[in-house]
């Protein structure tokens, strides 16, 4: 039995589920994305990254210099799981801690120099391996995955 052929029976996935549509939909959204994030942090491993970190470092740069509890909201994780994701960062020099000068006591998050020429480095190949993950979609599927994927986030968002 192939791994997929596996999966889908294990969680009862594929096509001819006998699942709730909306059942199927979240187990076959949840395999992806544990599949897509173990296939990255594979990627990522020799550089002593996670996929959970480089998802920090982008919501941290696309934010300016947030607070650790924007950056908890953003990620939608908790605010001790992102002080250790922050941590680990600082230690590797790929984020800095600063205070507020508004609110001493309030911490905001950068990226690094180090960061940004680490991420010039190595975005070509991690965005080609992401096009051979998702080669087997035509750009118009591709479209209508993104889009059914935002309604379902927003309505999480509104929820």
């Amino acid at each position: 039995m192939s791994p997929r052929n596996k999966t889908e029976e294990l969680f009862g996935i594929g096509a001819g589920s006998e699942l709730a549509p909306s059942v199927r939909a979240f187990r076959t959204t949840l395999m992806l994305a544990q599949k897509l994030r173990y296939a990255m942090d594979e990627r990522l491993r020799t550089d002593g990254l996670t996929t959970q970190q480089a998802a920090l470092i982008t919501a941290v740069t696309a934010m300016g210099k947030p607070s650790l509890a924007e950056a908890a909201a953003a990620l939608g994780s908790t605010h001790q799981n992102v002080a250790q994701i922050v941590a680990a960062l600082v230690r590797k020099e790929l984020l800095q801690v600063e205070p507020d000068p508004a609110d001493r006591r309030r911490k905001l998050l950068s990226a690094t120099n180090h960061s940004a020429a680490y991420w010039r480095e190595r975005d070509a190949g991690d965005f080609a391996a992401l096009a051979d993950w998702f080669g087997g979609l035509s750009p118009a599927e591709l479209e209508t995955f993104c889009e059914l994927s935002d309604r379902v986030i927003a309505r999480l968002d509104d929820a």
